[in-house]
């Protein structure tokens, strides 16, 4: 279908690869979930790591679904660019034949997605056909295709945003001492359902007093006290495509130490988002809050990124950190959420989704709980 965007994306796939290291591949193997989804729209999920609901091969003439009987009519009605394949036997031994038929001497796979014993029996298969088919590692092609949003993506994303958000400041007008953790992340679940959410993008994280200075807590029995910090990161999906906030809440307020570091997190995010523009280095971005953090007393305390992209995944790229540089892109949409994780204390971090606009950023997010200190 010439006019539908997978047919677009695929042929900007084809003309990508001719300008990259991999231009002698003659067919392409997409496994991971969120760049099948986003060349072709089948929206099955894979139920775990080692179980796939499909896979694409791609060339120049021909586009293929692989997939098996439990899919095949959700794939035909959502991939109307591709041949449907029904595998109904163990894919190693159909896959050798249908690559060679599709005229494939090199086969380009996206290798973070692959399992070892998954290429070891289809490298096997591959190398007894005569002629030979290789297997030749294809990294970041369609990643980078998914940094730049079109104008729909951006709508859903924006959409995703302002679910998470209400979801958050709902939650945090109820938040109460004596509620758990576990019964904090339970009600965004509740609510995110309830909003019309097909799902979490990530099981929220909920982290109380010496707990929020774990970046990335597991939600506990442990119940939310007066004065301590309650760091709340959540997101969903909707319609595809993910959003992720953080907020840090204090039940009556906090002490004076904390007043100083979430006054010196919110300006770091503050330094940092005004910054953001197209081809600005994400490395200068993350350099500019850790600055704030660093004078502030607390360089220590900072040891994760600053931010990564969203998208059809929670994290994706770029990401924003102080290391490896990438121009940033119009259209990309990113997170800028620096932290201070005091051990044994607790921690603040604030998170916002920015998409970067031909003007500089605008926040996606929304907040109604800022404290000004």
């Amino acid at each position: 279908m010439k006019n539908s965007v997978y047919y677009k994306r695929l042929s900007v796939l084809r003309q990508s690869l001719k300008k990259t290291a991999v231009t002698d591949c003659h067919t392409i193997w997409i496994i991971q979930p969120e760049n099948r989804r986003y060349l072709s729209g089948f929206k099955a999920g894979d139920t775990q790591f080692t179980e796939s609901s499909g896979s694409l091969l791609i060339n120049e003439t021909r586009c293929l679904l692989l997939t098996d009987s439990r899919y095949t009519l959700e794939a035909k009605k959502g991939a109307l660019d591709f041949e449907v394949q029904t595998i109904r036997q163990d894919l190693v031994d159909v896959f050798p034949g249908l690559v060679q038929g599709m005229g494939t001497g090199k086969l380009g796979f996206e290798e973070g997605y692959l399992t070892w014993g998954l290429h070891r029996r289809l490298n096997e298969k591959l190398e007894a056909l005569s002629p030979r088919i290789d297997l030749v590692p294809l990294n970041g092609v369609v990643e980078e295709m998914r940094e730049v949003k079109d104008t729909r993506e951006i709508k859903a994303i924006g959409a995703a945003a302002d679910l998470i958000s209400e979801i958050l400041n709902e939650i945090i007008a109820n938040l109460r001492p004596g509620m758990t953790e576990k019964e904090v992340a339970w009600e965004i679940g509740v609510l995110a359902r309830d909003g019309g959410a097909e799902a979490l993008a990530f099981p929220p994280i909920v982290a109380s007093g010496p707990n929020s200075a774990l970046p990335h807590a597991v939600p506990s029995d442990r119940k939310l006290r007066r004065k301590e910090p309650v760091i709340i990161d959540a997101g969903v999906r909707l319609n595809g495509y993910c959003s992720d906030i953080t907020r840090t809440i204090f039940l009556e307020g906090p002490g004076p130490d904390f007043r100083t570091i979430y006054r010196t997190v919110r300006q770091a995010q503050s330094a940092a988002i005004e910054e953001i523009r197209p081809l600005v280095d994400s490395t200068h971005i993350d350099g500019v809050a850790r600055d704030v953090i660093r004078e502030a007393g607390f360089g220590e305390y900072f040891g994760h990124g600053l931010g990564h992209g969203v998208g059809l995944a929670t994290h994706e790229r770029p990401r924003i950190g102080p290391r490896n540089p990438v121009k940033l892109k119009k259209g990309t949409v990113i997170t800028i959420e620096p932290g201070i994780y005091i051990p044994g204390r607790g921690g603040v971090r604030l998170e916002e989704m920015v998409l970067i606009d031909d003007n500089g950023p605008r926040i996606l997010t929304r907040n109604d709980h800022f404290y000004d200190f």
